[in-house]
């Protein structure tokens, strides 16, 4: 039996996918706690500026925005720009496929980028500076091909407006991740090589200065903090030594995240295409090959020598996307009026529905254990669903406990929350304190620290004699005598929290009061005094 839709019906149908997509992923935005980064990027939202340590602020703006600045903090507000940049950037990769090809290409691209993870779950569901970046990625490069897709159209086809209408997304590309820069490189790439008399064509200077006034916010930032965000990704990609393994880790997991089929769709595409079998005009393809191929290759090079994620050059593969969607309208011809759903895309579509209900069942139940360690301290230790669940019940059981301590003269009303990295920052910061109106505070080396540097300094920095909780769990526990020592007055462990879930132990809280700070953490504007001073810049362990 072979799926089909009628050719007329695609508009339809591309109707019915924005929408069951839509809400799916509004669903899952409401019903799972944050993740690690996600929780991160709220702070972005809570004290926003015009850059941050680790990314640009677009994705703390967008929070801002359809959260209404924070008057809904939900899971759901927070997230809701991706459910809905999502569903546009499904909409955007139709029409550009419609435009390079026909309706049926469209039809098919959006199918696909439905199915790919890094799309439906890490920039549809998820609030990541990829958010953003996604939809003006898709938009700039619309623009591109609308631009440079027909070299032989007359100049007044191809509308200056087109070219400056580029600029302005690559800008707001790159003030949402540095990675958006890769749009300039394919443009300039594809110029260079095969069509060098744009640079005769003024336009082309003044999208470039639309480009870099929208990341003027970025510069000025930057200026003031001696380039400390740039420094900290030259130390995340910098050279050492040949690493095959984390070579292979990132090659798999861009087989995983972008979807084992379409990344396989996409190797036989590109092999194809190099072959010479064409299936779109030349200035698309040169154009398709020129803004992707360098931000994969980047970041394959890079993985030699360094840890690096593959969400980085997931923008790229998403643009592949639409190489194989063509090669598919090439291989199903529409018969009859009927347009044929090629069993590739099934596969592709139903992997996706897989991991998506699977993996929201697994982080709510646990239904098969990924962790064996049965040791208070170790309890879930390798089982990273455990990053997405706890939060919430975390914070009741924690009202309890401290409530309680504050009656016995324990501890006062008025102690906040200390820890050494963004993360568990960011998570008790948002699941624990906001609720329970505390303050949590950083203490720990700059580089692990991040945007709370300058968090502290926001909520009044630190006192000596100064008393603070301390959690930590199972999952990644850590012993805050060891974390600082001489720096309190006493550390004393005082209660025990259990997270469980479906009726079982999942992870344990370890929760301690540390009594009279004595170590004093430098404020931000001490750093970059001393490392002006000392010309030195920090590395990233």
């Amino acid at each position: 039996m072979r799926l089909q839709v009628k050719e007329q019906g695609i508009s339809q149908m591309m109707v019915w996918l924005l929408a069951i997509s839509a809400i799916t992923r509004g669903v899952l935005a409401a019903c799972l706690e944050f993740g690690n980064d996600e929780v991160y990027y709220w702070t972005y939202a809570l004290y926003p500026d015009w850059s941050h340590f680790d990314h640009p602020p677009m994705v703390g703006w967008m929070i801002q925005l359809f959260s209404l600045n924070l008057l809904f903090d939900s899971e759901f507000f927070i997230r809701l720009a991706s459910v809905i940049f999502m569903t546009a950037n499904t909409y955007v990769i139709y029409r550009i496929g419609k435009e390079i090809r026909d309706a049926q290409t469209g039809f098919y691209a959006a199918l696909l980028y439905t199915a790919s993870i890094y799309a439906f779950v890490i920039t549809g569901v998820f609030i990541m500076p990829d958010t953003p970046l996604m939809l003006f990625w898709l938009l700039a490069f619309w623009m591109a091909v609308r631009f440079c897709g027909n070299e032989t159209a007359p100049r007044q086809a191809r509308r200056p407006s087109y070219l400056l209408l580029f600029g302005l997304f690559a800008g707001l590309a790159m003030l949402s991740k540095y990675s958006g820069v890769f749009l300039w490189v394919g443009m300039g790439l594809y110029i260079l090589i095969f069509n060098r008399k744009e640079l005769r064509n003024p336009y082309l200077y003044l999208a470039l200065l639309v480009s870099a006034i929208c990341c003027l916010p970025i510069l000025f930032w930057n200026l003031k903090y001696d380039f400390i965000s740039f420094s900290f990704h030259g130390d995340r990609i910098g050279g050492g030594k040949i690493d095959f393994g984390t070579f292979g880790t990132e090659l798999a997991g861009e087989f995983l995240y972008n979807n084992p089929v379409n990344f396989i769709l996409i190797v036989i595409a590109l092999a194809a295409t190099f072959k010479g079998k064409n299936h779109l005009e030349k200035p698309v393809q040169r154009l398709l090959l020129c803004t992707s191929i360098p931000l994969i290759a980047a970041f394959l090079v890079i993985s030699l020598t360094r840890p690096t994620l593959p969400h980085w050059n997931a923008p790229a593969y998403c643009l592949l996307i639409l190489l194989v969607a063509s090669q598919l309208s090439d291989k199903n011809p529409i018969m009859d009026g009927l347009v044929k759903i090629p069993k590739s895309i099934i596969m592709a579509v139903s992997i996706m529905l897989f991991v998506v209900v699977f993996g929201a069942i697994e982080i709510q139940t646990g239904f098969i254990p990924l962790d064996r360690h049965t040791e208070p301290e170790m309890l879930g230790r390798n089982d990273f669903t455990l990053d997405m669940y706890g939060w919430r019940q975390l914070e009741t059981k924690f009202a309890d406990l401290r409530q309680q301590k504050i009656e016995e003269g324990a501890m006062k009303e008025e102690d906040g929350i200390v820890a050494d990295e963004w993360f568990p920052l960011a998570n008790l910061d948002y699941y624990v304190a906001r609720p329970l109106g505390m303050k949590v505070m950083g203490i720990g080396w700059p580089h692990n620290l991040h945007k709370y540097l300058w968090i502290n300094e926001e909520r009044g920095g630190f006192h000596k004699g100064d008393d603070f909780w301390f959690l930590t769990d199972s999952h990644y526990f850590k012993r805050p005598e060891a974390l600082y020592p001489g720096g309190f007055e006493s550390i004393e462990h005082i209660g025990t929290i259990t997270i469980n879930r479906c009726g079982k132990p999942a992870k344990n809280f370890f929760v301690y009061a540390c009594k009279g700070l004595i170590y004093m953490q430098p404020n931000i504007s001490e750093l970059m005094a001393e490392r002006k001073a000392a010309k030195q810049i920090p590395t990233v362990p």
